[in-house]
């Protein structure tokens, strides 16, 4: 066999490699259409895998996971250790939805044991779009690299109008602020991002904070869409938050 036709045999492999990958790709946006079409209206909750039960954050993380799925929202998260066990934790505490979308890193190889809906992911892509999807809140706790490109995904997505607006809260205004020092003093002005686009973001310190952050934009929400699409499903159950959390009558 010449070169030619191993080189041919070897593009063929790649190719069929390729197709193979594009169905399991396929395969797992449909597993997780499926599997979260039901719920909502849920709190999306991002952060560091590697904070222990020990840590501040993790201990709120929990409480303010646990207030909200007291309310009626449905917790999610990457299903891992750290803040995303604190969640689930807490959501399933309060007797709500705890949806977990597991992914197989080194340090998030095992899901945690508070997910009472869990899901597992071979590609990251796909797990975002489902950790972003059916979430009506982002609450992004401290993190590392994933969590940040969790966040300025969920940021570019909103700034060029590819998806609605919906709260992003920044928890621990004290790791953040180097960022958003960053984004105002040197994006902002540089003109790469507009000052507007800091609107985008707002900062909690406390789980009261976030919820009642939660509420109000969930209360301008409910109202939108009684006007807008009176029919749709989350009208009512959005209702039933806000009622519970005396917003409404």
């Amino acid at each position: 066999m010449n070169s030619k036709e191993l080189r041919l045999i070897e593009e063929l492999k790649i190719r069929q490699g390729d197709t193979w990958r594009v169905l399991k790709i396929m395969s797992e946006f449909v597993q997780g259409f499926d599997a979260l079409s039901h719920i909502g209206p849920a709190i999306t909750f991002f952060g560091s895998s590697r904070l222990t039960q020990e840590s501040r954050y993790y201990k709120e993380a929990y409480r303010t996971a646990f207030m909200l799925g007291e309310l009626g929202f449905h917790i999610v998260t990457g299903g891992g250790p750290g803040i995303m066990e604190a969640a689930n934790r807490g959501g399933k505490d309060a007797g709500t939805l705890s949806v977990g979308l597991n992914i197989q890193i080194p340090t998030e190889q095992i899901p945690n044991p508070y997910q009472n809906l869990s899901l597992n992911f071979d590609y990251f892509f796909v797990r975002k779009v489902m950790l972003l999807r059916y979430s009506t809140a982002y609450v992004i706790f401290p993190g590392g690299f994933g969590t940040l490109d969790e966040l300025f995904e969920a940021l570019t997505l909103i700034q060029t109008g590819k998806s609605p607006r919906f709260p992003i809260i920044l928890y621990g205004s004290e790791y953040w602020k180097g960022l958003i020092n960053f984004m105002h003093g040197t994006m902002a002005l540089y003109g790469t991002i507009n000052s507007t686009d800091m609107d985008l973001l707002s900062i909690c310190d406390s789980p009261e904070e976030v919820v009642s952050l939660v509420l109000d934009e969930m209360q301008r929400l409910h109202v939108k869409l009684k006007e807008e699409d009176p029919f749709n499903p989350m009208v009512e159950r959005l209702g039933a938050i806000l009622e519970r959390a005396g917003y409404v009558s």
